[in-house]
């Protein structure tokens, strides 16, 4: 099944190889929003909805309606480290909808989730720069030949101002470079 119009095609298969690298990524950081903010499920509910699609469920409004509810915990979150988990789990569910035109911003949707989990790195090391350029590695490396495919039919995104597009521009580079 291919997904609807665009610049090229993006078949489910390919929708579902894209939402699998972002959500190994936002289950690893789900911890570090729970141990701020416990009281919020959003962020686990998105989660969850993502990996309902990783393993053969339809896209549904489940995974839109949970995709807005996190990063709605985003922007409530207690702390940077649970803003950006948060953020990655929004970016989990939405990954199901990914769209296919030439767009920029459109990479957010497959490297931000990991680009966040790097800067979390350096935030709970004390700024240590390392810290974010070993997460980005292990991004890198997760990258699938299909999936590093995929990102190519996208544009680089520009670097950004915050430091967490910084590092999603650095992995953009990694990723493309590994080709």
């Amino acid at each position: 099944m291919v997904t609807g119009s665009g610049d090229f095609e993006l078949t489910v298969h390919e929708l579902r190889v894209v939402a699998r690298y972002v959500t190994d990524t936002a289950q690893e950081l789900l911890p570090v929003f729970e141990s701020a903010d416990p009281d919020d499920p959003r962020p686990r509910a998105a989660v969850d909805a993502a990996w309902d699609f990783v393993h053969g469920a339809p896209r549904t409004a489940l995974q839109r309606v949970t995709s807005v509810d996190a990063h709605r915990a985003a922007r409530e979150a207690s702390t940077e480290v649970s803003r950006l988990t948060a953020q990655a789990a929004g970016d989990a569910a939405s990954a199901a909808y990914l769209h296919p035109i030439r767009k920029a911003h459109q990479v957010g949707h497959i490297l931000r989730a990991a680009a966040n989990a790097a800067r979390i790195a350096e935030i709970q090391s004390d700024g240590d720069e390392d810290a974010a350029n070993r997460i980005i590695e292990q991004a890198r490396a997760r990258a699938t030949p299909l999936l590093i495919e995929i990102l190519c039919r996208y544009p680089s995104p520009p670097s950004g101002r915050s430091r967490a597009a910084q590092l999603m521009s650095a992995l953009d580079s990694a990723i493309r470079a590994s080709r």
